[in-house]
């Protein structure tokens, strides 16, 4: 049965007040990038594994596997097209004041569009959780944070043999370390 006292817990902590807490923690921003731009994780939903884990929680795979459909298409379509669009932009915004301007309007597009896939995360683990059992009690060690975070993000071993051939294994491997040490160690900010 789902501790109650670990979801009232997780709803005093608002998903986007524990991803601004923990992703300017030391190491964490540079981890989340790599994992992003090497393997293509959604660092959202990265986020939203990593609170239900400071609370003891985790999503149930079944549904969690339809919530994530939704919040990809929401990734692909919004956050993603305003990343690469951004992105693009760079160079020219190095020699154009104007473009520069577009350029921080679409950054924080984007981080709106993140905040708002955080929201939709948050609201799916907290709204009836008991009506149709989305979330579970998780006990992890410090040992297995790593792990259980790439279990939660479908990182195979396939994917490790794939980057050790690229010589990305190391910089991908301190980064899932880099994020279940700060896991680990997170204390709520007061």
């Amino acid at each position: 049965m789902l501790d109650s006292n670990r979801l009232r817990r997780l709803e005093q902590m608002p998903l986007w007040d524990f991803a601004l807490a923990f992703y300017s923690a030391p190491n964490v921003e540079d981890a989340c990038l790599t994992l992003q731009d090497t393997l293509g994780i959604d660092v959202c939903e990265l986020l939203f594994h990593g609170w239900l884990s400071v609370h003891g929680l985790e999503a149930l795979p079944g549904p969690l596997a339809k919530q994530r459909k939704e919040r990809e298409v929401w990734q692909r379509e919004v956050t993603q097209a305003l990343r690469h669009l951004r992105r693009r932009l760079k160079s020219e915004a190095q020699e154009s004041a104007s473009i520069a301007t577009l350029r921080k309007t679409i950054q924080q597009a984007e981080l709106q569009a993140e905040r708002e896939n955080l929201q939709r995360w948050q609201i799916w683990a907290t709204e009836n959780p008991d009506d149709d059992a989305r979330l579970t009690n998780c006990a992890l060690n410090s040992h297995d944070v790593a792990k259980w975070l790439q279990d939660r993000l479908h990182f195979t071993e396939l994917d490790k043999d794939c980057l050790c051939a690229s010589g990305a294994r190391d910089s991908i491997s301190n980064a899932w370390q880099a994020l279940a040490t700060r896991l680990d160690r997170f204390e709520s900010p007061r």
